[in-house]
């Protein structure tokens, strides 16, 4: 070992290293507070000025974290700043920085890319890096190590980068930022030994693997399994509503099998800030080789088709009703992405929200994790959350589950709703004023 690599891993066991996490939102802000739990000194760095002053003053901005946690920490181990020359101070930097698709559906690396161009000048000798965002493989030793030996650092010798995926879960009282296993892939052994010191203190289990191409494959694969299957259940669910059978009985009876068969279930769509997004980082890089991922795309396609489906449910269920679509009152439940979280990013509440509108329908939604909504780059709604109460729900011509939040009465919604269109499987008993979608 280096000096430089050895004096490196007795820091980071010794926990007198000083972390630096940039981007402090759903992946960067519960990390944070984990390496300050465990008693690191930690720096987080984000460009968004309001987020640094609502930790500088123990506020927190993430509904399942609490500002009590911030507290603990806030003027004692945990610090919050815009200023990225404050990267010379830190013994370890991990990048958390979005990695969206462009309009195009092609990677938009921008995020990580002008961060890293902005923290070059501060690097120096016996530092690890790790980026933690979700990318193509290729991305660490590509875009990532040629920057960094441009300032005439040895990638392995003076600076060790690891790729190491998120795996935060929001909203999953099962797991955390410490129970999640880690995957870990270095440039080099030493890059590798590096990123396993920086999170082996934090997290229960670092599982390595060969290379930073590896753990960035290793991501994508996690995230495809899950929209294939949803691809799948939800081509399932239109199979099975054309012949008159409740899929989510079907789902329920295969369960029952102890082996060989996963439950996934059907929705409106997919959302949030990995599914809809990470396997086209997979099929863009996949072209470079000459491979077409059919089987992919054609999931996503199903997926992304949901929206539309819901939708026509809704059309075709106020048809029945003698009504048109075109001036009809709709209330939509739940604008996150998924039950029990205020995320709120690709989700497909918004998109048939959206649609509803372009028919002509007045739309409103209620959701007790948003009670406004949120700014989005593509999406504009001047609306808030309404209150559900008897008069709220009968008040509106359709009701739609869109995200089967707990908090939610689904006894009042069930009992006041003049039409109910659920494409969420939360309402199993038949009735006149419900329409599985």
């Amino acid at each position: 070992m280096t000096d430089k690599h050895s004096e490196l891993l007795t820091r980071l066991k010794q926990k007198s290293a000083k972390i630096g996490v940039i981007g402090l939102g759903y992946v960067g802000l519960p990390l944070m507070l984990r390496y300050c739990e465990v008693g690191y000194n930690v720096i987080g760095f984000d460009v968004d000025q309001s987020k640094v002053e609502s930790l500088r003053n123990s506020r927190s901005y993430i509904e399942h974290i609490r500002s009590e946690n911030l507290a603990r920490f806030v003027g004692r181990n945990l610090e919050a700043t815009t200023d990225l020359s404050r990267v010379a101070e830190v013994d370890a930097l991990i990048l958390c920085v979005p990695t969206p698709l462009s309009k195009h559906r092609e990677p938009d690396l921008s995020f990580v890319l002008r961060t890293m161009d902005s923290v070059l000048p501060y690097l120096h000798p016996g530092m690890v890096l790790s980026l933690e965002s979700t990318t193509y493989p290729g991305t660490t030793d590509e875009e990532l190590k040629p920057r960094i030996e441009t300032r005439g650092f040895r990638v392995g010798e003076d600076i060790f980068l690891v790729f190491s995926p998120e795996r935060e879960d929001p909203g999953n009282p099962n797991f955390s930022t410490q129970t999640i296993p880690k995957v870990c892939g270095g440039c080099t052994g030493k890059c590798l030994e590096a990123g396993i010191a920086l999170y082996s203190e934090v997290v229960d289990r670092v599982v390595p693997v060969s290379s930073t191409r590896a753990a960035e494959l290793t991501k994508l694969l996690e995230n495809i399994h899950r929209s294939v299957n949803i691809g799948l259940v939800n081509e399932m669910k239109i199979v099975a509503d054309k012949m008159g059978i409740d899929l989510h009985e079907v789902i329920r009876a295969a369960a029952t099998k102890p082996f060989g068969f996963v439950p996934y279930y059907p929705g409106p769509g997919i959302g949030g800030h990995c599914i809809p997004i990470d396997p086209f980082y997979l099929t863009w890089k996949a072209r470079e080789y000459g491979v077409h991922t059919r089987f992919i795309e054609l999931a996503g396609e199903i997926n992304s088709s949901m929206p539309d489906y819901v939708v026509s449910k809704v059309v075709d269920g106020l048809n029945e009703r003698r009504k048109s679509v075109n001036g009809s009152n709709i209330l939509v439940l739940g604008i996150a992405y998924k039950k029990n979280v205020d995320d709120s990013r690709e989700s497909p509440s918004v998109i048939m929200m959206e649609r509803l509108r372009d028919l002509g329908a007045n739309v409103s939604y209620s959701d007790p994790h948003i009670p406004s909504f949120p700014a989005m780059r593509a999406h504009h709604f001047a609306l808030s959350s309404v209150a559900l109460s008897p008069e709220a729900i009968a008040g509106f011509d359709c009701v739609l589950l869109a995200t089967d939040h707990d908090k939610f009465d689904y006894e009042l919604i069930r009992s006041h709703a003049q039409l109910l269109v659920d494409c969420r499987g939360r309402f199993l008993e038949a009735a006149s004023n419900i329409i599985r979608a």
